[in-house]
C-alpha cells in the first residue's frame, strides 16, 4: 500500500470515521473510551474545534484512520500539544498510523507548541509505543493497573512527551 493521504476532516468521512471509533472502543484494547459511546457523542468528543484539527488518512477513497490534535490544557497549558490516532484493523501494519502521528507532530511544530504529550497510552500497546518512541516520544511516567484490557487485566497508561 502507497502512504495514506492526511487531509482535514469533512463532514462526509463520518461514516467511515464513526466506524473506526466504535471498531477500536469496543475492542477495550487501546481506548478508555465508553465502549457505548453513542455516535453523536463520539463525534462531538472526536471533531475538533479551532485551534484543534481532526485528520483522516484515506486511500482510494476509503478512510484508514483518523486522528485529532490540539491544545492539551488551556490557558497557562496551552502551549503543549496533544493527538489521539485510531486506525482500522484492517488497515494496522501499513503505515497509517505512522502517517497520522508524523502528521500530527509536524502540525504541532507549524502551529507553534513548545510540546507534545499523550496523556494516556495504553502500555501493553506496544506498536504504538514503540512507534512514538521512533519518533522522539519519552514515557516520562505510567500510571499503575489504570486500564482494563479485556486481555491482560489492569495495566498501565504511560504519559509521553516530546519536546521541540
Amino acid at each position: 500500500m502507497s502512504t495514506p493521504e492526511v487531509r482535514p476532516f469533512e463532514d462526509a468521512d463520518w461514516p467511515g470515521v464513526w466506524e473506526i471509533i466504535s471498531e477500536v472502543i469496543t475492542a477495550r484494547e487501546t481506548f478508555p473510551y465508553d465502549p457505548a459511546m453513542e455516535p453523536a457523542a463520539a463525534r462531538a468528543m472526536w471533531v475538533e474545534q479551532p485551534p484543534g484539527l481532526t485528520v483522516v488518512a484515506s486511500s482510494g477513497g476509503a478512510v484508514l484512520g483518523t486522528a485529532k490534535m490540539g491544545p492539551n490544557r488551556g490557558g497557562p497549558g496551552a502551549h503543549v500539544a496533544t493527538a489521539s490516532f485510531m486506525v482500522a484493523s484492517a488497515a494496522r501494519g501499513r503505515g497509517v498510523g505512522g502517517a497520522l502521528s508524523r502528521f500530527a507532530v509536524d502540525w504541532a511544530r507549524r502551529n507553534g507548541y513548545a510540546a507534545m504529550q499523550f496523556n494516556a497510552v495504553v502500555e501493553t500497546n506496544t506498536v504504538a509505543v514503540d512507534l512514538y518512541r521512533r519518533l522522539g516520544f519519552q514515557i516520562i511516567g505510567t500510571v499503575p493497573r489504570s486500564f482494563e484490557h479485556p486481555a491482560h487485566g489492569r495495566v498501565g497508561l504511560h504519559l509521553m512527551h516530546l519536546e521541540f
